[in-house]
């Protein structure tokens, strides 16, 4: 009640930060004659006075006023576009680090070019990142011609481009790409090895197009660089062929918290039904020996009753292509973790593609959390504010449209049954077609968009083909008839290709447009069509000159007569034939209508057979509505409906954050971790030498295997003399008369450290020193990153398969995010110990041997002692022998040879010739030392 009145009086949170806005739009408003007098060259001059200002002390603040009056003068002269008043808060509120929410329709691409420009002035780089590629491509060029005017460089990172491309597109000033893009070039450039390999360099300042859909609903998916394993097809194909043959007794299915499990009933007829095909050879399902096969059933049994097709998933080209469930777009390249993707291809009987292991990974949580300043754009963002502030620090400020919203949003109409609900959406189909009203039917799955096709087609409705050249002119052709076309268009992930051409049309009056969730579409539905579409369409064989001029004049013409009659029969009305989970999804939805003051309407349509109403609404509610006497095709209306189905979405709201917030504090262990890992690696191939690491490295070796089996304080007689010897041998290859010092009188183990530490040291300087100091100071690099990278992926597996199973330290009563963060902090411990044992094993075995070419320099030879087969595991402890030199990793240089590794230089191009030592012969095959010849200093 007191907040309600303070609100009255004094405004909310937001109208009081809004209120702050005001002198600085009026001060860019007072400047804006002073703009319209400079010429062309003259603002763009700006540009450099800007960051002339910048160098001699001036904050950006101090420069947004002028900023953004020069970015709305040059967006008039270049687009045609003037920033509204309520645009230039928005790219205000960009620029402090936050999220602006702006209605659909009111110019969100423009708005980033204000936050954009003044943000990249200091030449740090900006991140403008979108939901796809086709986005990114399209503002990138479309605003790319505003920054070009100014003088700033432009770049786009989409799927496909190579590193140079890359590196090129990050090099610019304002980058635009796609939330996968960056995150997977984030993870990509920690896994080179040379510095000049990266492609991204820092990570300033990011704008977030449609915010929510990606730091929210793409949130509990992590990011994952992996690569393949052992081919385990012929398991998970077993392993399905016996899902079906359980009976509904033998599993517990819950949809509300999407898990499943096998009873007691069904493990016992589980293990008999794999005896029966021969998987369970001995011993019951649940054995140490057999934990992979529980694994392998679990998988399937998720696959089979909680994954569904063409909701979850679609088969395509013989490829099973994960459904994005927020916005019913496809995922191309993305797969489920953990066995869970081969399950369901044996399950739709497609080629089992091999299980992959992590090589990196991280979340988006902590990818965008990397940048010095975040803000973000969207049309919906209010509803998840707390998990905004919570989770990523950013204030939800929403904008005022620029004209008063026009939209009728009715209440909900709730019918018993499916059946009915689609025949009561039918009659609102034709009710509006009479009035040539344009429709855009919202669904939450492709297989509900195309139920309701089939529906259509049923009743007499024709599918519009738009992928045939002449489909669209059907549509005008009713429209000028003034007629009910009885055509519709379906939008979802199987006409992916066409989604922006079947949205801009969708304002055509009469045009049905059925779709999946809308969110991230990117393109307005504008009433009446859209101009540059049309244009695009049907002046693409037209040369420039009269004849392509009277044609877009034509076009035009008939979009504005489009555009009244459409406005006439009410605008663009929204049908929701389902609530969402989230209200976020149903609010971007009713959004598409009423842009810019235009006038429309929304309503949903609603059966109690609907997934939220069936899972979390009261199972007495049909029961009730049947003593009521509703009768059939009778729907309930009323205002409690509403809050009741809001209050339900706001539950599984905070049921989906709570999942979110619980990944990300696991994920953040892991995430401090990779910060260690990753900024080690950044360091390490900055340095030119990493001499003193490797001699630290070496020392902790000896230190390591003198604790370990000379104890403390004790006498020579208890020392284990032949562990020692082996270790010594295998670690640091040194054969020593170990037994004799421990027969002189009077040694400590002191001086036994001493002398290992001595001789370890004098045995490195020398093979430094055979093999050239320069040659040797490129291996420890690449050797020591090579070392790390393998250890690294090893320790993310088991980090994997730690958090899988730590949840059951619940039930001894110890909470298992603390039993994580120790155990993972001892693992990583034990990664460290293993950097240092192996790389300078490897280092101790490192031979270099040159030979000579008959037509190139002399090629380097790379001996690794041992056999390439043998495979480092990287886990335990320092065992009491092991061969350090026959580990498999990577290779170090360009060709293998059975264990000797070959540098291949090429006589005729230096590029080939990597580091040459001073003293080497040139490998231009002169003869002289490189010193006296190409390394000769002018």
């Amino acid at each position: 009640m007191l907040g309600t009145l303070a609100k009255k009086i004094f405004g909310s949170a937001n109208d009081r930060r809004l209120k702050g806005y005001r002198p600085k739009v009026a001060a860019i408003n007072a400047l804006e004659p002073e703009m319209l007098k400079l010429s062309d060259d003259e603002l763009a001059g700006r540009t450099q006075m800007f960051r002339d200002a910048l160098a001699q002390g001036a904050a950006l603040d101090d420069l947004l006023v002028p900023a953004f009056a020069t970015v709305r003068e040059a967006a008039r002269r270049v687009l045609g576009q003037r920033h509204f008043d309520v645009q230039l808060i928005g790219g205000m509120v960009l620029h402090e680090g936050a999220i602006a929410e702006m209605r659909t329709g009111e110019g969100k691409t423009l708005v980033a070019t204000l936050a954009c420009y003044l943000n990249a002035l200091p030449g740090k780089g900006v991140h403008v990142v979108t939901v796809n590629d086709y986005l990114a491509r399209r503002d990138a060029e479309w605003m790319g011609q505003v920054y070009k005017f100014l003088g700033l460089s432009f770049g786009i990172i989409v799927h496909g481009i190579d590193d140079n491309e890359r590196r090129a597109g990050y090099a610019a000033d304002i980058t635009y790409g796609t939330n996968n893009e960056f995150g997977f070039d984030y993870l990509r450039d920690n896994m080179k090895y040379e510095l000049g390999q990266m492609v991204q360099r820092g990570h300033n300042f990011a704008i977030v197009d449609e915010v929510d859909s990606i730091l929210v609903d793409e949130a509990r998916t992590p990011l994952i660089i992996s690569g393949p394993s052992d081919d385990k097809s012929d398991l998970y194909n077993a392993v399905d062929v016996i899902i079906p043959r359980l009976t509904r007794e033998d599993y517990d299915l819950d949809e509300k918290q999407r898990s499943v499990n096998l009873t007691e009933v069904g493990n016992e007829h589980m293990e008999e039904l794999l005896r029966d095909v021969g998987v369970l050879t001995e011993g019951s399902l649940y054995e140490a020996a057999n934990v992979t096969l529980v694994h392998h059933v679990n998988q399937a049994l998720r696959a089979h009753k909680l994954f569904q097709l063409d909701k979850d998933y679609i088969v395509r080209n013989g490829e099973l292509v994960i459904i994005d469930e927020f916005t019913g777009r496809m995922m191309p390249g993305r797969r489920y973790s953990e066995g869970l993707h081969q399950a369901l291809e044996a399950k739709e009987h497609v080629q089992v593609q091999p299980e992959n292991v992590t090589l990196a990974s991280i979340t988006f949580q902590n990818y965008f959390r990397l940048y010095k300043k975040l803000a973000g754009m969207t049309g919906t963002a209010s509803t998840e504010a707390n998990e905004f502030a919570e989770i990523y620090k950013l204030d939800v400020v929403e904008i005022p449209t620029n004209r008063p919203v026009q939209r009728k949003d009715e209440d909900d109409e709730v019918y018993r049954t499916h059946e009915e609900k689609l025949r009561a959406i039918v009659r609102e189909i034709e009710a509006a077609g009479e009035k040539m009203q344009p429709m855009l039917v919202g669904t939450t799955s492709i297989e509900k968009s195309e139920q309701l096709g089939e529906f259509l087609l049923k009743q007499g409705y024709r599918l519009l083909d738009v992928t045939e050249p002449q489909a669209l002119q059907k549509l005008y052709a009713a429209a000028r008839a003034g007629k009910p076309s009885k055509f519709f268009t379906v939008l979802n992930a199987r006409f992916h290709e066409q989604e922006a051409y079947i949205v801009a049309e969708a304002g055509v009056p009469g045009a049905i447009t059925v779709a999946t969730n809308m969110a991230g579409r990117g393109t307005d539905i504008q009433l009446g069509g859209n101009v540059e579409m049309r244009v695009l369409q049907e002046c693409a064989s037209i040369p420039e000159g009269p004849e392509r001029e009277a044609k877009e004049a034509e076009i035009r013409a008939e979009v504005e007569a489009f555009r009244e009659q459409a406005k006439a029969a009410g605008g663009l009305y929204i049908v929701g034939t389902e609530r969402h989970e989230s209200r976020r999804i149903d609010n971007q939805l009713r959004g598409r209508a009423g842009r810019q003051g235009d006038p429309g309407r929304s309503k949903f349509f609603l059966s109690l057979k609907d997934d939220l109403m069936r899972i979390f609404g009261s199972d007495r509610m049909e029961g009730m509505l049947v003593k009521l006497g509703l009768q059939e095709d009778e729907a309930i209306v009323h205002p409690w409906i509403n809050k009741a189905l809001e209050k339900a979405q706001q539950k599984v709201e905070a049921r989906n954050f709570d999942m979110r917030k619980n990944i990300l504090k696991y994920d953040n262990v892991m995430n401090d971790q990779r910060k260690v890992v990753f900024e080690q690696r950044r360091e390490m191939m900055a340095q030119d030498s990493l001499e003193e690491m490797i001699d630290d490295m070496r020392h902790g070796v000896v230190e390591d295997l003198v604790t370990k089996y000379v104890p403390r304080d004790a006498y020579p007689e208890a020392w284990d003399i032949e562990g020692l010897t082996k270790g010594i041998d295998s670690a640091l290859n040194l054969v020593l008369p170990l037994a004799d010092w421990a027969k002189e009188e009077g040694i400590t183990d002191d001086e036994m450290h001493e002398r290992l530490t001595k001789l370890a040291d004098e045995s490195y300087v020398a093979r430094v020193e055979k093999n050239t100091p320069d040659l040797m100071r490129y291996f420890e690099k690449q050797v020591v990153l090579q070392v790390l990278d393998h250890l690294w992926r090893e320790h993310l597996v088991t980090l994997d398969h730690l958090r899988q199973v730590i949840g059951w330290r619940g039930l001894a009563q110890r909470d298992p995010l603390n039993e994580y963060k120790s155990e993972a902090f001892e693992l990583f411990d034990e990664l460290i110990t293993h950097l240092r044992e192996v790389t300078t094993a490897q280092l101790t075995h490192l031979e270099v041997a040159f030979e000579p070419s008959a037509n190139a320099g002399p090629p380097m030879q790379v001996a690794m002692d041992g056999s390439p087969e043998s495979a480092f595991v990287g886990q335990g402890a320092l065992p009491e022998a092991r061969d350090y030199g026959s580990q498999n990793f990577p290779p170090l240089t360009a060709q293998d040879n059975g264990g000797v590794a070959t540098l291949s230089r090429d006589a005729d191009d230096p590029s080939t010739w990597g580091k040459v030592g001073r003293n080497e012969p040139c490998p231009c095959g002169s003869g002289k030392k490189f010193k006296h010849c190409h390394g000769q200093i002018a």
